[in-house]
Parts: C-alpha cells; sequence; structure tokens
C-alpha cells in the first residue's frame, strides 16, 4: 500500500530538505529564483510546496485558485513562461524523488496498480496547475492588451473640439487599414455626438501613406460630408501632395484644403494672432500638431 501522505508530512516537517532537493533539481533555473521574488514578490520555494500539498492531499479547489492566483501574479509582472514551465518541471521531479525514498512501490499487483493509480493522480494534478496557470496567465493579458488597444484606439483619433461646431483631427504618425478603419468609425461618431459642422483634419503629421490608404481616406471624407460637416485638410507635405496629383486624387477629394492648422484656425475660428495663442493654450493637445 502506497502511502502519499508520507511525503506531504515529510514536505511540511522538512522544508529545509524539501527546498534543497528542489534547488538540486532546479539545475540552472536556481539563479532566477531570488530575481522573481525581487521583481514580482512571488516566493517559488514556498509556492512549490502549496503546489505539493495541494497534489497528494486532493485538493483540486484550492489547486485550480492558487493556479488562478499566480497567472495573474506572473502576467502582472510579466515574467517569463519558459522559467516557469521549467520550474514546475522541477516540481514534479522533486516530488516524484522524495514519493520513489518515502513510498516505494512493493512488487505485487495490488501495489503497482496503487503505484500507477497514484502516478495518474500526481501528474494530473501538476498539468492541472499548469492547465489553470496559463488560461489565468493569458486572461489577464488578454485583458491588459485590449484595455492598451482601447487607449491607442482612442490616442489614434484625437477628435479636439476648438468651437461650438469647430473641431481639430491632428493625425500623426503611421497609417495601415486597421488605424484607418478605427479613425473612419470614431470621426463619424464624434460628429454625430458633438454636432460637428466644420472638421478641420490635419496632416502635418504623416510622412507618408500608400494608394490603397489614400483611397480609404476619400471614403472618410465622403462619410464626413454625409454626416453633413465640412472636411477642411491642412499641413499636407508635398511628397503626399504629388502623390495624390499623380493617382489623380486630389481632383476627387472634395474637399477644402489650407496650407496650414493655424491658418484654418484663424479663418473658421475669426482670431487674430494674439488670440490663436490663447486658443492654443486652451487646447494644449494642438500644439503637437503646430
Amino acid at each position: 500500500m502506497l502511502y502519499p501522505h508520507n511525503v506531504g508530512f515529510f514536505i511540511k516537517n522538512n522544508r529545509e530538505d524539501f527546498r534543497s532537493k528542489l534547488l538540486t533539481e532546479a539545475g540552472n533555473v536556481t539563479e532566477k529564483i531570488n530575481q522573481i521574488l525581487i521583481e514580482g514578490d512571488i516566493d517559488l520555494l514556498k509556492n512549490a510546496e502549496y503546489i505539493c500539498l495541494y497534489v497528494l492531499g486532493d485538493r483540486e479547489d484550492e489547486l485550480i485558485a492558487f493556479a488562478e492566483k499566480e497567472g495573474i501574479s506572473w502576467a502582472k509582472h510579466s515574467l517569463t513562461l519558459s522559467f516557469k514551465l521549467e520550474w514546475v518541471h522541477t516540481i514534479r521531479r522533486t516530488l516524484w524523488h522524495l514519493l520513489r525514498e518515502y513510498c516505494p512501490p512493493e512488487t505485487d499487483s495490488n501495489s503497482l496498480d496503487d503505484f500507477f493509480e497514484l502516478e495518474k493522480k500526481i501528474n494530473d494534478g501538476i498539468d492541472e496547475f499548469l492547465n489553470n496557470f496559463f488560461i489565468s496567465y493569458s486572461k489577464y493579458k488578454d485583458e491588459l492588451l485590449l484595455n492598451q488597444r482601447q487607449l491607442v484606439e482612442h490616442l489614434t483619433v484625437p477628435i479636439i473640439p476648438v468651437g461650438s461646431k469647430i473641431a481639430v483631427l491632428p493625425l500623426i504618425g503611421e497609417f495601415d487599414s486597421y488605424r484607418m478603419e478605427i479613425i473612419e468609425e470614431k470621426v463619424l461618431n464624434e460628429i454625430a455626438r458633438l454636432g460637428i459642422e466644420t472638421l478641420i483634419i490635419d496632416l502635418s503629421g504623416i510622412p507618408d501613406i500608400d494608394e490603397y490608404l489614400i483611397h480609404i481616406f476619400q471614403t472618410i471624407l465622403h462619410g464626413i460630408q454625409m454626416m453633413g460637416s465640412k472636411p477642411i485638410l491642412t499641413g499636407i507635405r508635398p511628397q503626399l501632395a504629388k502623390k495624390t496629383a499623380l493617382l489623380g486624387v486630389g481632383n476627387t477629394l472634395r474637399a477644402e484644403v489650407k496650407g496650414t492648422l493655424q491658418q484654418a484656425l484663424q479663418e473658421y475660428l475669426k482670431l487674430g494672432p494674439e488670440e490663436m495663442v490663447h486658443s492654443v493654450s486652451d487646447h494644449s493637445e494642438l500644439k503637437h500638431s503646430f
């Protein structure tokens, strides 16, 4: 008859020996244990003890809850997954070493049946921990990425009201079809929400876009007009102007064009130079587009 509780008793009463065996099995991973403790406040040696006791004691609910908690902690601190996998295999090897030492199987058939049943129980328990750990880790990372994506989407389309019916959309950086889709959706929604009648789109922060994206931009301008708003383009760089002209797009944009954002604001807000300075300071988001 096998008595796995003997190993649980040994672990609880001989923690230093248990940890020493873990470190022996860990090999090169050992040097990273203190680093994990410092970076993530995660005591891997103590946590290994919990995993073993939960597995040996058939405490599945506690094992799963602990795995989920560990997954979140690991994800929060962006710790290396390959190290976690290697560490759990270290726990598995250590556990089997202790089982072999403290409850060796007999040669009769009943004891062998017990052994194989124990083998399934322990390996299934360790695998259950790993499975729930990775699910929890992935779920936390996915939620984090979603939140970051939503933030990026908001920053990608910073529509800034500068008058009761006038707003500015400064576009900056590289563009792809996904970002264009975000711009189209957000722009049309904000026009409806804010009642924008004139939308000044400043392109001075865009180095270049390809033919496909230029044509997508045409549909965005058309959508703005369909919403009853007037698009004003400013800050078109020479390279972009040349490309749109060569493509024959310039004649079909159906949007008013101004040289600079300052020029458009002065004209549509009827501001003098001094008033422009005050207007800019009131809308600090625009400073990066000037």
